[in-house]
């Protein structure tokens, strides 16, 4: 089965057979689904086969595993973080859909890095959304109870074969600048009054506007090897407060990045080395803003176009791919 856009008669039909399926779609589409093997999270942004989009009547489908295969498939909230990857299988993967804007998205981005589990098998998925000027909120749906929520989210651990194994691949076109100060935060947090540049210590959101830093640019911090971004989400000098789209960590070193020229031309440049057969991908609604994406292709990428994006925790302005090999 090809993952792409399906009306709704064929996911329908896809649902009847059986195969665990992850969906993305908008609620007016998703409520409509009948109980079976299936997750979902809202969500009209695509990188479908051609282009990227804006639908509500279509719904993105990826097939996780067959209907003979192992599953489970659970909902969760704030509470369940330390304990949310406990009944996962020895070889596999797990996926998840969180709601943004939650309390369950926040836990899972601030709680999420300390669990002892994270990295037995990859963990990957990503946060739902909604139409940008909609006033909707975000949902997740777990298929096999039939059921909507706004404030938990839904996971599905997947067992493989003892012959294949997955992989998270991770897609991060921005680099820090060379000339950016060096930021350091005082606490996790996805807001921020005043933190440490260049070891002196400054109200952030009056450094951002004093200095004309482009806000479209995340912060980028390495992560045990892996350079991952912070997006900015408001600036408010009147309060003195910076918002984030993901957490900023207490110990950590941030850069502001360098500019971008050609969005698709960087995401090219990049993406060559996945597996055009990727089992799941998905972008940030933040490169498909930025970067004018709408009616553009990339190659090797399709998928809904998210409010976040998790390979093992919670990201922005990234590509993430799921592959599963055999070994």
């Amino acid at each position: 089965m090809e993952s792409k856009l399906y009306n709704i008669e064929e996911v329908y039909e896809l649902i009847e057979q059986g195969d665990l399926l992850g969906l993305a779609g908008d609620e007016k589409v998703l409520s409509k689904l009948p109980k079976g093997n299936w997750i979902a999270g809202t969500i009209p942004y695509f990188m479908d086969i051609d282009q990227a989009l804006f639908t509500q009547e279509k719904i993105y489908v990826n097939k996780l595993s067959d209907k003979d295969s192992n599953f489970k498939i659970k909902t969760f909230d704030e509470n369940d973080i330390d304990s949310l990857l406990d009944d996962s299988f020895e070889n596999g993967f797990s996926f998840i859909i969180i709601p943004a804007f939650q309390n369950v998205h926040s836990a899972y981005a601030l709680k999420m890095p300390n669990n002892t589990n994270l990295y037995n098998n990859p963990v990957v998925g990503w946060v739902s959304g909604v139409e940008l000027n909609s006033l909707d909120t975000p949902k997740i749906y777990n298929g096999l109870a039939g059921k909507s929520f706004e404030d938990q989210a839904v996971i599905a651990h997947i067992e493989l074969p003892k012959n294949k194994i997955g992989q998270l691949d991770i897609i991060n076109i921005f680099k820090q600048d060379k000339k950016s100060p060096q930021i350091q935060f005082f606490i996790d947090s996805f807001e921020v009054v005043n933190c440490l540049i260049d070891d002196v210590e400054h109200n952030l959101a009056e450094y951002i506007s004093k200095n004309n830093i482009d806000t479209k640019l995340p912060l980028i911090a390495d992560y045990t090897g892996a350079s991952i971004n912070v997006s900015i989400k408001e600036v408010d000098t009147d309060n003195g407060i910076v918002s984030f789209f993901a957490p900023v960590f207490e110990g950590k070193v941030y850069k502001f990045a360098a500019p971008i020229d050609n969005y698709v031309n960087e995401f090219e440049i990049n993406v060559k080395q996945l597996d055009h057969k990727n089992e799941f991908s998905c972008n940030c609604i933040l490169n498909y803003l930025y970067g004018e994406l709408e009616g553009k292709k990339i190659n090797n990428v399709k998928g809904p176009i998210t409010f976040g994006e998790i390979a093992y925790q919670l990201l922005n302005q990234t590509l993430v791919t799921l592959n599963i090999y055999e070994t």
